[in-house]
């Protein structure tokens, strides 16, 4: 910039400092750029920036879009977005929201921009629940719906609309959310109790109803609690010691060999999650069969997602030939494609199901909802991402 045009912009900056005036903005950026202009900007109180803001809402709609741009330079994305009010730029507006961290703003951007999944997570991850369950509603996103209703409490609505998606596992969680006073937490009980018997946890049954017994001299006189027990006990060959197994069940429930949930939270880039945003990554995994022989990654194909492995066991191949070496056998705990939740590459090895396996998978698509909707999990699960790549060049380049 020359001696000149640093002089205007002192005497401008002067002029915006003592009445932080719309015509000292538009004047810098005549002079030069919107660059210059953001530096003016950003040396404004925050007084001034919001008298300029409501005098910059009655300029013509091109003044706005340009000033707009003035305001991004200087990072105040929410400014930006509201000088953008009424010029037709909704989804420009939206992502200046969401930059900005207004997501409800945002949200409602994005709707007359007529993007409402994109509103949806944006209400979603402002907190304003409500709002994105009506829109949820409206797209027809049943399993959203379902998730959105256990995060505002109302986890029995929540468990029936996935019993009706087909997701038990689901289900589980979410009904796992009804509080112990709620007229239905014993109806709720027997329901988990049966899922899970169903999925092959039994002992994870019994010790969540051994849980629900102790807690609630209510549960203890409940005869169809006692039958359910009854029932899983002679589902387990138990005999006159089970009252003593059961007593050590709670300690057991929790095993990786019963709880595909330890196994996910057990995964190095989720090791900073809350207790809720696991719970919450924990609902958008499914559990899926594979049959024995059936190739489950192929190499130089596009990941697929997560899989954490619950029973049996996996073959990993360096490559596609019949003479391929086989570089691991993996069995429950095990989790594979993790890389390819945060990262767009290719497969780089093998891996095809030695034996009938069941395992939890988390599709990209489903992450990425998640990461949309739960910003400080995103942000630790990067944070880590990024941590335990960089360990892993380390060990490669040494």
């Amino acid at each position: 910039m020359s001696g000149s045009e640093s002089e205007v912009v002192e005497g401008n900056g002067e002029r915006a400092g003592a009445e932080g005036t719309l015509q000292a903005l538009q004047a810098l950026m005549g002079l030069e750029s919107a660059a210059t202009a953001a530096r003016l900007y950003e040396e404004l109180s925050a007084a001034q920036r919001e008298r300029l803001l409501r005098d910059a809402a009655l300029a013509p709609a091109r003044e706005r879009q340009q000033l707009s741009e003035v305001l991004s330079w200087a990072r105040d994305f929410a400014g930006a977005a509201r000088l953008l009010q009424g010029c037709g730029e909704e989804s420009r507006m939206a992502a200046l929201y969401v930059q900005g961290g207004q997501y409800v703003d945002a949200a409602e951007a994005f709707l007359r921009a007529g993007e409402p999944e994109r509103a949806a997570a944006a209400f979603e991850r402002g907190g304003a629940l409500e709002r994105a369950l009506e829109v949820y509603r409206g797209l027809g996103s049943r399993e959203q719906v379902a998730h959105c209703l256990v995060r505002l409490g109302r986890p029995h609505e929540g468990a029936l609309l996935y019993r009706e998606l087909g997701q038990p596992h689901a289900e589980v969680e979410a009904l796992g959310c009804v509080p112990a006073g709620d007229a239905r937490h014993i109806e709720s009980v027997l329901r988990m109790c049966m899922l899970l018997d169903a999925e092959g946890f039994t002992r994870r049954a019994l010790a969540l109803l051994a849980d629900t017994l102790r807690a609630s001299e209510t549960a203890r006189g409940d005869p169809a609690l006692a039958a359910e027990k009854a029932r899983l006990l002679r589902r387990m060959g138990m005999d006159a010691e089970a009252e003593a197994v059961i007593a050590r069940l709670p300690a057991q429930s929790s095993s990786p060999e019963a709880n595909g949930y330890n196994y996910l939270k057990a995964i190095p880039i989720f090791g900073e999650l809350s207790l809720e945003d696991m719970k919450d990554l924990y609902r958008v995994a499914r559990q899926v069969l594979i049959p024995a022989g059936a190739v489950m990654l192929e190499k130089g194909a596009a990941g697929v997602g997560l899989f954490v492995l619950l029973e049996g066991t996996v073959d990993v191949y360096t490559g596609t030939e019949d003479d391929a070496r086989r570089l691991n056998t993996l069995g429950p705990g095990a989790y594979l494609g993790e890389i390819s939740l945060v990262q767009d590459a290719p497969v780089s090895a093998r891996v095809k199901a030695r034996t009938s396996v069941r395992a939890l998978r988390i599709t990209r698509a489903g992450f990425q909802h998640y990461l949309d909707t739960h910003e400080g999990a995103a942000l630790r699960i990067f944070r880590l991402f990024t941590q335990n790549l960089a360990a892993r060049v380390r060990a490669l380049s040494t």
